[in-house]
């Protein structure tokens, strides 16, 4: 019983100390490094309050190609990014994009138009028509009228909302 013991206290005396030991840990936005160097040029913070898992996620199928070569490019720390190289697309794979960017904002665009001029008809300029439900509850008529009002301005902030993100987009080539 006693050697036991003995043992016990031996292993908890020589297996404290590394866990104990553990590096300090800093985070650079989503990498996490233990190269307080490292940390110190790119503004890394000190995590502090507990252990850090850091579980390594599957890259996509395209970007194997180019992770493989970063290595062989030699010097890198291995907490250091992708290569910018990696998310690049190819300018008429962007212009493609754009394009078929501007046609979907474009067709939005028709749809929102079409939807507040039904919206304005229906206004009719503040005074819409008042159906038999209308008739028979004053009320309605009034909350109707206020929400065509709401949904007339609101038509005319989604169409301004589409037309600045065609102006976002680059100049469509013809």
């Amino acid at each position: 019983m006693k050697k036991t013991l003995i043992s016990l206290l031996l292993i908890a005396a020589t297996t404290a100390p590394a866990a104990w030991a553990q590096d300090r840990i800093y985070r650079c936005g989503n990498e996490y490094t233990n190269n307080a160097q490292q940390a110190k040029e790119r503004g890394c913070k000190l995590v502090e309050g507990g252990n850090v898992t850091v579980v390594q996620g599957s890259r996509p199928a395209g970007a194997a190609a180019p992770a493989a070569a970063a290595p062989s490019a030699g010097g890198g720390s291995a907490t250091s990014a992708s290569p910018p190289s990696a998310s690049r697309v190819s300018s008429n794979d962007q212009k493609a994009r754009d394009s078929d960017a501007r046609a979907i904002l474009e067709s939005e665009l028709r749809k929102a138009e079409a939807r507040h001029a039904d919206l304005v008809k229906e206004y009719n300029g503040g005074a819409p028509e008042r159906n038999a439900l209308d008739l028979r509850n004053p009320q309605r008529y009034i909350e109707r009228t206020a929400e065509l009002k709401a949904n007339i301005t609101r038509s005319e902030s989604d169409i301004a909302g589409i037309k600045r993100e065609i102006a976002r987009l680059p100049a469509a080539a013809n």
